[in-house]
């Protein structure tokens, strides 16, 4: 198995200024293998029409089907580089995998799914002329998704911004265009656990929304369900906001203080009607009660200290086993 440093990557990448495309598209894609042939052909054939020289990266993302080998049948007929990673690392280190080898003085994330129209990308063209250098797409409406997940979706993009130090777009999708300037930026980021949509608006730069109307999936079926989700989600809540450390701050001295009211009612009670029979019931609630919020706070705290301790371990996001473009496997 062949692996790619970062060094390698950044030299390869350096090397390939002089003769850097004009726009370069980063595809994640896991177990696509029924949408990429497609999905290259499609993006080959606008970007050919809006630009004069384009490159085209698709990131298999540890795929279990033939979507490797169906990319990789495609580098004869368009610009094609194919990355395969080590293992599934999940769609952020992905595109981060693309990120780093994308060479084009923009940069265009696409799904592989073909749901994001290729008709929008002359749209974020024009507005990057027009001196913008992120152009994202946000979705006109989620009327196609579930109840329960357009609901769970709403509130986790009002928990985040609780204190967030950044602005981030409820309904953003990674399609977007993004100069140069704003690669390299996200590129700079040391960090390890990654919420893209959140690393897009703490960067800065001047951006631009566009609404959009998905398409419907070509083939096959969605794999990022509820547990990638819900992992995504925490990551984010985790990286981008601590308020949820607050809260539990907050919590204890509200119980603290409840105590010591209810402690100065006993008192009171005791010295003018007597001593009453103690009440277990009482007792047992206060007990549960204060060890299932030590057992909440704790879980929160250490989500906070996984994240710390996956940063301290310096381990790579992703490991590159294989790089294939028209001219070969990449040395």
């Amino acid at each position: 198995m062949k692996t790619t440093t970062p060094r390698k990557t950044a030299t390869k990448r350096a090397a390939s200024v002089a003769t850097a495309p004009d726009l370069s598209f980063v595809i994640p894609a896991f177990n696509e293998e029924a949408n990429i042939a497609e999905t290259i052909r499609r993006v080959e054939a606008e970007a050919a029409r809006l630009v004069p020289a384009h490159e085209i990266l698709i990131i298999d993302d540890g795929s279990r089907d033939q979507t490797f080998e169906a990319a990789r049948a495609m580098v004869r007929e368009a610009p094609v580089r194919v990355i395969r990673l080590s293992r599934n690392f999940g769609k952020e280190q992905a595109i981060m995998a693309g990120l780093e080898r994308a060479c084009g003085g923009a940069v265009v994330i696409l799904d592989a799914d073909l749901q994001e129209p290729l008709s929008y990308l002359e749209t974020m063209l024009e507005h990057r002329r027009e001196g913008y250098e992120m152009v994202y797409a946000v979705r006109a409406h989620r009327t196609d998704e579930p109840v329960l997940k357009r609901v769970l979706t709403k509130w986790f993009y009002r928990m985040i911004s609780i204190g967030a130090e950044v602005a981030i777009p409820p309904d953003a999708r990674d399609f977007r265009l993004m100069d140069r300037r704003v690669v390299d930026a996200l590129i700079a980021l040391p960090e390890r656990n990654r919420f893209m949509k959140g690393l897009y608006g703490w960067v800065g730069f001047r951006a631009k929304a566009i609404p959009i109307e998905l398409e419907r999936r070509q083939a096959g079926t969605s794999k990022f369900g509820f547990r990638g989700l819900l992992r995504l989600g925490i990551t984010g809540l985790t990286s981008f906001t601590d308020w949820p450390l607050r809260v539990w701050t907050a919590l204890g001295m509200g119980i603290a203080v409840l105590s010591i009211l209810y402690g100065i009612w006993i008192l009171v009670k005791t010295l003018i009607f007597g001593i009453d029979v103690p009440g277990w019931s009482t007792l047992a609630v206060a007990v549960f009660l204060l060890g299932g919020v030590q057992l909440i706070s704790i879980g929160v705290l250490g989500e906070y200290l996984a994240r710390v301790f996956t940063e301290v371990k310096g381990r790579p996001g992703f490991i590159v086993a294989e790089e294939v473009s028209g001219e070969g496997p990449a040395k």
